[in-house]
């Protein structure tokens, strides 16, 4: 989130699509309903009639997968309306930015693509520079090769007739949405969105993420109060486990792991790109300090400058080689992975293509399954369509406690760090996880000092997190933050050897400091634990920041790229809703990005010590144009890679060129086959948690939402002749599962270039682990294995599948 859960409540229009947050986010909704007493409007733009969609003032149906038409036609909006925040705009983003002459865009495909190797080579996604290395920019907005007139030209073709023949959401539907959320871009209003992996999980699933972040710069909705782009996490602590380096590509702190290509660390030191600009701050230069501060962590007093603090220890990843949930399962499919641990997790069930999944799972030498209680991945070799006597994977099971029985810390979905401590005590044998990877570490460490291949990173880890001969979570939490390991002077401040870092504006590159997450320093420093604070007071400016009740990444900032709250002259866009402003020489409010002056000084001119906002960015502006990414600098409509149309409607290239797919007999797709006629999608449901291991062996929960079930609409259930509560077969191309028909209103037959169109639903929150009658599987199932080419996150909301009676 670029803001936080109480934040909800300060906006004026709440648009909640890719997620049904009133019935997966139910007490965070309280958020959402007090934006609406206060006069909010609350949109809800979904497949599905859901209990969001009951409570929200504008409900929009959408075909599934078509969300960056759907967006794409409010920038088109926005844009032919002049709805733009103007100064913001010009002043923020890069809109004024003049892109590379050698950039183009044409019928689906970017300049630079490669159809041999199915990439991007992306020289031409740059801007043209002045002299000094700076880039060229057109105040005046009229230069054809600005930011905002290559968007313009982009987006024209969204027109609602085309956007409402893509969707099959009506043009009156999409213009109430883009009026009432267009309205937002003016002054004294803020307007914000709640995401989940309605948009994530889709082989455009960044890109419909960058669509809204245009819309919210275009409109001056970021670093606001009620503002933002919200993606609430589907647990309590993803956004800390992803905070702390869980995905294959990023250490803590979100620093990208390197390849085996760049060798030596002083390489690594420099592959930052540098802004000419005086006035960009480029935080991510900044880099350097948090490395060798974060090997300092990894490897103690073993690292100093003469190994390289231990960087030729560490594992890098192949070049162009993705190390994904997707990738590790295709290559176990494939039988080059002999060991697998699956700690806390159930690929079984919440793998896509599921049987897949299953059938890699059998590839093993050995598994080892660290969970709460068995689970339909620990006996994967007894389940449906598995010959025990077949199996040759050997299972080990490590019983964990459940979290409310460990102390710790957790990351909200707002970034906020909170403390809890251990509630009842371990049950049986169970351990916490700390205790199970540390005495697993130790047992490394033991087995490695008596011989083995590259010891060096195991026996040289510095591994003493233990107090008492048991797991310390406050341990781990003071070298999260960070301390100096000599004495040191920075700046004007000295510090003492073992003190604490008080944020990451004191972390070095020179090895004096030691730190396992500089995102996090400042978080649990010489005056105690920052996360466990409970101070329930306001800020003085009464936005629900409330700066002494746990602890926010970064620095305690609660709204992050908050500079852009205020005009050029430090003074807040919104009055009543202030966040940050410029008072008497310093800024008030939230913690600011960064303490530089605003850009217009006290006599009216330009402040040479001011800084641009967006400090994360190379050059210090919003980026509505953005060549980071793999798939495109626009976001483009690609049909999923299963869909109900024989071909893309804005263009001759179908489906996403880079998305992530893969080769096995057990990868296939089906397009406009009839034999899978219908759009399938996924979705969780209250009662059960994931994919169920928690409430499924709970028989109170199990009354509630006893069966796995497919949602169909009233039109759907007459031409198959279904009725609601009958069992039937739902079936894909890869594979099919027995649910309990529910008929209703909530799903609408939909009207695609002049094509009915049905869609169904079902829960992924089963398997036949619980209960006894092993007839409720999980809807994984039926999903297929293809992804993002930018996180490959699988493509589980968008896929064919056919319904029939049994």
């Amino acid at each position: 989130m670029t803001n936080h859960w109480i934040d909800l409540k300060n906006s004026d229009c709440i648009l909640i699509m890719g997620s049904n947050a009133a019935e997966n986010h139910p007490i965070s909704f309280k958020w959402v309903t007090e934006a609406q007493r206060n006069g909010a409007k609350v949109i809800n733009v979904d497949p599905r009639f859901t209990r969001t969609s009951s409570k929200a003032d504008i409900y929009a149906p959408l075909r599934s997968g078509t969300d960056i038409a759907f967006l794409g036609g409010m920038i088109k909006y926005i844009l032919d309306n002049k709805l733009i925040g103007e100064e913001y705009v010009l002043n923020y983003t890069n809109a004024a930015f003049l892109v590379n002459k050698d950039f183009s865009f044409k019928d689906g495909l970017f300049s630079g693509w490669d159809s041999k190797i199915k990439k991007y080579d992306k020289a031409s996604w740059t801007f043209q520079m002045d002299e000094k290395g700076v880039p060229l920019k057109d105040l005046t907005l009229k230069d054809s090769r600005c930011v905002i007139n290559l968007m313009k030209k982009h987006y024209d073709r969204y027109d609602l007739k085309l956007v409402s023949k893509i969707t099959g959401t009506s043009e009156a539907d999409l213009l109430e949405v883009y009026k009432t959320f267009a309205a937002t871009g003016a002054n004294n209003k803020a307007g914000t969105v709640m995401y989940a992996m309605g948009w994530t999980q889709h082989t455009v699933g960044v890109q419909n993420i960058r669509t809204m972040s245009i819309i919210q710069l275009l409109l001056g909705n970021m670093g606001i109060a009620g503002g933002g782009v919200n993606a609430l996490r589907g647990e309590s602590n993803v956004q800390g486990s992803t905070d702390q380096g869980l995905l294959f590509n990023v250490w803590p702190g979100y620093i990208p792991v390197p390849t085996g290509k760049t060798a030596k660390l002083e390489d690594l030191l420099k592959r930052r790109a540098q802004s000419k600009d005086p006035l960009s701050l480029n935080w991510w230069q900044n880099e350097p300090k948090y490395i060798v501060s974060l090997l300092k962590s990894f490897f103690g007093d073993k690292a100093s400058a003469e190994n390289e603090f231990g960087y030729p220890w560490l594992p890098k990843l192949d070049e162009g080689k993705p190390y994904s949930w997707l990738d590790i399962f295709d290559e176990m499919y494939k039988g080059s992975i002999k060991g697998f641990f699956a700690w806390g997790m159930n690929p079984a069930c919440s793998g896509s293509n599921a049987g897949k999944v299953r059938k890699a799972l059998a590839n093993l030498e050995w598994m080892v399954n660290v969970n709460l209680f068995d689970n339909e991945t620990g006996s994967f070799w007894q389940g449906p369509d598995m010959i025990p006597e077949d199996v040759a994977t050997e299972v080990f099971m490590l019983p964990a406690c459940v979290s409310v029985e460990k102390e710790g810390s957790i990351s909200n979905s707002g970034r906020w760090m909170q403390w809890r401590y251990a509630g009842p005590r371990p049950l049986g044998n169970s351990l916490p996880d700390g205790d199970i990877i540390m005495e697993l570490g130790l047992k490394l460490q033991e087995l490695y000092k008596a011989g083995g291949v590259f010891p060096d990173p195991i026996l040289n880890l510095k591994w003493d997190y233990m107090t008492d001969h048991k797991f310390d979570p406050h341990k781990v939490a003071k070298q999260i933050n960070g301390f100096f390991v000599k004495d040191v002077k920075v700046g004007d401040q000295e510090f003492k050897m073992g003190s604490q870092v008080p944020s990451f504006a004191f972390l070095q590159s020179d090895g004096s400091t030691s730190c396992g997450n500089w995102v996090y320093a400042g978080s649990y420093t010489d005056k105690g634990n920052m996360a466990a604070r409970r101070k329930q007071e306001d800020a003085p400016n009464k936005i629900g920041l409330y700066p002494e009740f746990a602890w926010a990444w970064p620095v305690n900032r609660r709204i992050i790229y908050n500079r852009a709250s205020v005009d050029p002259k430090g003074q807040p866009y919104d009055e009543k809703r202030w966040v940050i402003q410029w008072k008497d020489g310093k800024w008030i409010g939230d913690v600011p990005d960064g303490p530089a002056p605003p850009l217009i000084g006290a006599d009216g001119q330009p402040d040479p010590k001011a800084k641009h906002p967006f400090i994360m960015t190379v050059h210090g502006f919003g980026q509505l144009f953005g060549p980071g990414l793999i798939d495109g600098p626009f976001p483009e409509h690609y049909e999923p890679m299963e869909c109900p149309v024989e071909k893309n409607f804005m263009s001759s290239q179908f489906t996403s060129p880079t998305a992530a797919v893969y080769g096995t007999s057990a990868d296939t797709f089906a397009t406009c086959d009839p034999r899978f006629p219908y759009v399938g999608t996924t979705y969780r449901v209250s009662e059960h948690w994931q994919t169920g291991l928690l409430t499924r062996p709970q028989p109170w929960l199990m009354e509630l939402q006893p069966q796995v079930f497919v949602e169909m609409s009233e039109e759907l259930g007459t031409l198959k002749g279904i009725k609601n509560g009958e069992r039937v077969k739902v079936s894909s191309v890869r594979g099919s599962l027995e649910c309990t028909a529910v008929v209703t209103k909530r799903f609408k037959p939909m009207k695609i270039a002049g094509t009915v169109v049905h869609q169904v639903g079902m829960p992924y929150n089963y398997g036949w682990r619980w209960p006894a009658s092993g007839k409720e599987e999980s809807a994984n199932l039926l999903t297929p294995s293809a992804g993002d080419p930018n996180t490959r996150i699988p493509e589980t909301k968008a896929f064919m599948v056919n319904v029939t009676k049994l």
